[in-house]
């Protein structure tokens, strides 16, 4: 298995379930690795994507912003497709998330800086908070079936 080269401002391709790619951004990423905030984007490409396809796309454009593990980057399962010249991080900010414990009825708002694996603060809000993606941390098979059932 080959690891490939990738660093903030890497574009990948996400294999979808039913065939094609959804395309991706590394925004953030561990200073030890292995977590990385990740801009999400349709639509389906059915080769796989160049940077040309995506190159133009702004945070604006995203379907997600997830944070998930960098295994299937560093692998090879969602190719690198290139890297953004002059990648710049207040363009691709680090959005808030929430985070419920379903039987408490309870819910805490998680605010990360620059390390997607480490909540800088978190704090209590109301239980039906909405706007907010989930403080979940995605699996590579998990993001891959978000992002088949979002481009359905």
């Amino acid at each position: 298995m080959k690891l490939q080269p990738y660093r903030e401002g890497s574009w990948f391709a996400i294999p979808l379930r039913n065939g094609g790619y959804a395309t991706g951004l590394v925004a953030r990423l561990s200073p030890q690795g292995k977590v990385m905030l990740a801009y999400l984007f349709g639509p389906t490409h059915w080769t796989l994507p160049t940077l040309g396809d995506v190159q133009q796309l702004s945070a604006n454009d995203a379907l997600k912003v997830i944070r998930t593990g960098d295994i299937a980057v560093a692998n090879g399962r969602w190719p690198v497709i290139g890297n953004t010249v002059g990648f710049e991080r207040r363009d691709w900010p680090v959005p808030m998330f929430i985070r419920r414990a379903d039987a408490l009825k309870r819910a805490w708002q998680a605010t990360y800086g620059d390390d997607p694996a480490k909540p800088e603060r978190e704090v209590s809000v109301p239980y039906d908070t909405e706007g907010l993606e989930s403080d979940s941390l995605y699996g590579y098979g998990s993001a891959e079936l978000l992002m088949t059932k979002l481009l359905e």
